[in-house]
């Protein structure tokens, strides 16, 4: 009877690394399955998301896209240069003096009324 339990002992045992086994891999899949959404956040960025700046004062209002339209117009019609040498635009509004301060390109000083 002796031989019948090593004998059960053993299959007792080969089943038991067989769980072992699929636990790991259950946990290997859970843990990557895991890192695919940190790895999905860490892609989002400032760029993608979407904003919106509205400025109203004295019964006017404007939004960026227009600040940087009448900037671009000043850039091409009143300093007479090419829209493509325009790199980098810099805005500060000042609502109380109905004013934008630019610079353009890191160097060009100017404003304009709003």
């Amino acid at each position: 009877m002796a031989a019948k339990k090593t004998s059960t002992d053993a299959a007792a045992k080969k089943p038991a690394a067989k769980t072992t086994a699929k636990t790991s891999a259950a946990k290997t899949e859970v843990k990557a399955t895991e890192e695919k959404p940190a790895k999905t956040a860490k892609a989002a960025t400032a760029k993608d998301i979407k904003t919106k700046i509205a400025v109203q004062f004295g019964g006017k209002g404007y939004e960026t896209e227009d600040f940087v339209k009448m900037a671009k117009d000043v850039w091409k019609f009143d300093l007479n240069r090419e829209i493509a040498d325009l790199k980098q635009v810099e805005l500060y509004v000042k609502p109380e003096e109905s004013k934008v301060y630019y610079v353009f390109n890191g160097s060009e000083l100017g404003s304009f009324d709003i």
